[in-house]
């Protein structure tokens, strides 16, 4: 019941502001929609897929923006547990398992107050299971400044308020699931030649009930058009956490790990997850 309340709240905040955004008594330069696809899959000795999607939703007016992200990255790999020999015939005993799992669905307004200066407001969902984030809502809102924008490049950063609302995978009695915070943000892109774009997007997250607690979010990417619809994408994402959530590992009888005796313990997770994506770019 309470993720089904979460879920509607941020459904209703982005709808909310999406027809916030459609009543601004300004000129209108329409819709706009970017979407992201990459796929790979391996066969043979090794078996594994990857799936990925990301799309960009916006709308931008005069003196205002309203933008709707989702994406996702999904991996999966057949690992061979044992292999042995009886009666002539090779066998073997593998399992699949989910080595990667990563969503996202985040909205965001802005409104200028002046040419340089700006306030926004947004709300978001991620999931990043083997990082130990089952689901995290945050609501965010402040203000920001447009250092550059010409044809070139743009670059602009912003400061803000948040509320978050957090469920592991692994319960952690130690910290709250709710708390607020901050939040600081860059978006900078750079047209390189004609045909290629260089950007770099940053998210710095603050627990204000928890100094250790903060995390952030950057992604350097570099996109070359085939022409106006398609487009290549290399990316790489890091996401740090400085306090990374934990994940359950079973306990064995010996350090062979022969027998499980059906007992877990937590184990903290790495504190930096990469992502490297190569996508196809197509633009509507």
């Amino acid at each position: 019941m309470r993720h089904l309340v979460r879920a509607k709240a941020l459904v209703l905040l982005v709808s909310i502001m999406t027809l916030w955004g459609g009543a601004a008594l300004a000129e209108e330069e329409g819709w706009k929609d970017t979407a992201e696809f990459s796929y790979v899959v391996t066969s043979g000795n090794a078996e594994s897929e990857t799936l990925g999607f990301k799309n960009t939703l916006t709308r931008k007016w005069e003196s205002s923006a309203f933008e709707l992200r989702a994406g996702g990255v999904r991996a999966e790999s057949e690992n061979t547990l044992r292999e042995y020999f009886f009666g002539g015939q090779f066998f073997e005993d593998t399992i699949t398992e989910t080595t990667a799992e990563n969503y996202f669905l985040k909205g965001r307004y802005d409104q200028d107050i002046t040419e340089r200066f700006f306030w926004f407001a947004g709300a978001g969902w991620d999931r990043n299971r083997p990082a130990g984030i089952n689901n995290r809502y945050q609501v965010v809102g402040g203000v920001g400044n447009i250092w550059v924008d010409n044809d070139t490049t743009k670059w602009k950063t912003n400061y803000g308020v948040t509320y978050t609302d957090q469920e592991d995978v692994v319960f952690n009695p130690l910290i709250d699931d709710t708390f607020l915070g901050l939040q600081a943000g860059s978006n900078f892109e750079h047209q390189l030649t004609e045909n290629a774009t260089y950007g770099n997007d940053l998210v710095l997250d603050f627990n204000l009930d928890e100094s250790d607690d903060w995390r952030a979010d950057m992604i350097n990417w570099l996109t070359v058009a085939m022409n106006d619809r398609l487009a290549i994408k290399l990316s790489v994402q890091h996401l740090f956490d400085n306090m990374p959530s934990f994940t359950d590992v079973a306990v064995a009888t010996d350090a062979t790990g022969g027998t499980l005796t059906g007992a877990v313990v937590p184990r903290e997770n790495e504190d930096l997850d990469t992502i490297f994506t190569a996508s196809l770019v197509v633009n509507f």
